[in-house]
């Protein structure tokens, strides 16, 4: 083989090697690795492992008997519990379509003056986006010739919280009261949560335009409502975020005629008026709810002798 072949040879491989260079250069150009890809995606969480399996912290313990929890202590003004507290907190979340709107409202505004007891349930001051929405509604307007209310929104504080709905899952509930009650029902609830027990739904008075009568008519559990108690010119300790009503539809108001007859409030759950017969969700001294909330300090309407009241509890300030 002569020289001049030889080099052309030589030259057509170099051509070669350098087209399929380039070629595989255009082609892989914009390829990374997977450790490259997962840096470049990284999120805040993707460092944190997969919980075990087999771990089994996450089951509910129901064996601590009431007044015996081993709740973790309040944190507060933890912006990092604050921001992981619920699945979009800072937008609001969902119960079982109904959008939590405290939530949304609050969003990660109060999280500074956050009192944490363990991830979903806390309290914080209103935020002025929630103030604005119970005015007019659970909250009373002020114009030139009202009074001024007994309580401040200032005195105020929301709460969110899980319970365990009537399908037995969990769901997010929210309420307002007073800031004196507010861990006390934090604690509570979060009993109530472990124990599994069972509340329909727990939403703010605002969603039913501030109707008690509706709000109990669906089972709503619901605390902060500015107004007058049922029958009387005075006003109701809700008014003053110091008396919660627990899956009122199952525990009604009844008050007594002279003649020995009897008005149910709401009038639809006539038929739970009867407390010596045997339902679900009905509270009585042997239930958790009212061994937990009295051993809080809260009483029992279901006490009281010219009326009961078997949906209600409420706290006497010192």
């Amino acid at each position: 083989m002569d020289k001049s072949k030889l080099i052309k040879m030589f030259i057509a491989l170099i051509a070669i090697i350098v087209l399929v260079t380039s070629v595989r250069k255009l082609i892989m150009g914009n390829s990374m690795s997977l450790s490259e890809y997962a840096q470049l995606h990284a999120t805040p969480n993707s460092q944190t492992p997969p919980p075990d399996e087999n771990d089994s912290t996450d089951s509910l313990d129901t064996t601590d008997e009431p007044g015996e929890s081993s709740s973790p202590e309040f944190e507060t003004g933890n912006p990092d519990t604050a921001e992981s507290s619920s699945p979009d907190n800072a937008s609001g979340t969902t119960v079982n379509g109904t959008q939590l709107t405290g939530a949304a409202l609050n969003g990660l505004s109060q999280q500074e003056l956050r009192y944490t007891l363990d991830e979903n349930f806390y309290y914080e001051p209103l935020s002025d986006n929630l103030r604005r929405y119970i005015t007019g509604v659970s909250y009373p307007a002020q114009t030139e010739d009202s009074q001024e209310p007994e309580i401040t929104l200032d005195e105020l504080r929301y709460i969110h919280i899980l319970h365990y709905d009537f399908d037995g899952n969990p769901t997010e509930g929210e309420l307002i009261c007073n800031e004196a009650i507010a861990q006390d029902l934090v604690e509570i609830f979060y009993e109530l949560y472990r124990n599994e027990y069972q509340l329909e739904r727990v939403l703010l008075i605002d969603e039913y335009d501030g109707d008690d009568t509706a709000s109990m008519e669906d089972n709503n559990t619901s605390c902060f409502n500015y107004c007058i108690a049922e029958g009387t010119s005075s006003l109701s300790k809700h008014a003053l975020g110091l008396a919660i009503d627990v899956n009122p539809f199952y525990n009604p108001y009844i008050t007594y005629n002279k003649d020995g007859s009897e008005n149910v409030s709401p009038a639809t759950a006539e038929f739970y008026a009867d407390r010596s017969a045997s339902f679900p969700y009905k509270i009585d001294e042997n239930d958790l709810c009212y061994k937990l909330f009295t051993q809080h300090g809260f009483i029992w309407g279901g006490n009281w002798n010219s009326s009961k009241d078997y949906q209600h509890f409420q706290k006497t300030l010192h």
